[in-house]
């Protein structure tokens, strides 16, 4: 599936950017034009299920395929948040880029107990205003108001989806190129005994204090930050 992207910047340096589940290119919207200020060529998706992108059968090799078919590989930096860290984790092989950043990929998707699986979590597509304002706190307004937007055009089977990956171990058994991991404080997706496994696996793991997990829109400057030596 060719993907609907959404790019910032121009020139022959490339940044991938590969959102998280029920988000889409928006979520980046600090992020891309950052990357162009620094000389890059931005380009984010929108995955199957989200944005403008379209409907179809969802699994993280779906994902994967959908991004390889629509991004240049050899890039000179691709990230992916959460679900988009995943997906970049099932395409990094074919796409190629020189370095790969994994902010709190879904590596691990841990069972939660009847009533709190993807189902609850597919309800959060009618979330209200109020509700989001009261989970991200640390949110610009802007964000919520993206957040409702993406939600509105936001397919819930993607989260219906990943009912087969609960408790499974997904953490890649070692870096395709070099890698960091980014990782919220604390991370719910990734224990400090599985950033340990992935140290010792050969990816570098940095935590960004006091995030959230969607750590662009939690603390940008902090995200930023944290990907000194890797822009």
């Amino acid at each position: 599936m060719q993907l609907h992207t959404r790019t910032w910047g121009e020139g022959d340096r490339i940044a991938l950017l590969i959102h998280g589940i029920m988000a889409d290119h928006r979520t980046w919207r600090r992020v891309g034009p950052a990357l162009a200020e620094r000389g890059y060529r931005a380009i984010a998706v929108d995955l199957r299920g989200h944005g403008a992108s379209g409907r179809g059968e969802y699994s993280p090799e779906a994902f994967a395929d959908d991004v390889v078919e629509t991004l240049p590989a050899g890039a000179e930096l691709a990230i992916g948040h959460s679900l988009g860290g995943l997906t970049l984790s099932k395409a990094v092989d074919r796409l190629k880029p020189k370095r790969a950043v994994f902010s709190d990929p879904a590596w691990h998707l841990a069972e939660l107990g009847e009533g709190f699986g993807p189902e609850m979590f597919a309800q959060f597509k009618s979330a209200p205003k109020e509700q989001i304002q009261a989970m991200n706190p640390r949110w610009e307004e802007a964000d919520v108001d993206v957040e409702l937007a993406t939600l509105a055009v936001w397919d819930e089977a993607t989260a219906l989806s990943l009912t087969p990956l609960m408790g499974t171990d997904l953490l890649p058994a070692a870096p395709v190129v070099p890698s960091l991991v980014q990782l919220a404080d604390p991370s719910f997706l990734i224990s400090p005994e599985r950033a340990e496994v992935l140290k010792e696996r050969g990816f570098e793991v940095r935590s960004v204090t006091g995030a959230g997990h969607t750590i662009h829109r939690d603390d940008f400057d902090g995200f930023m930050a944290s990907l000194e030596g890797w822009l």
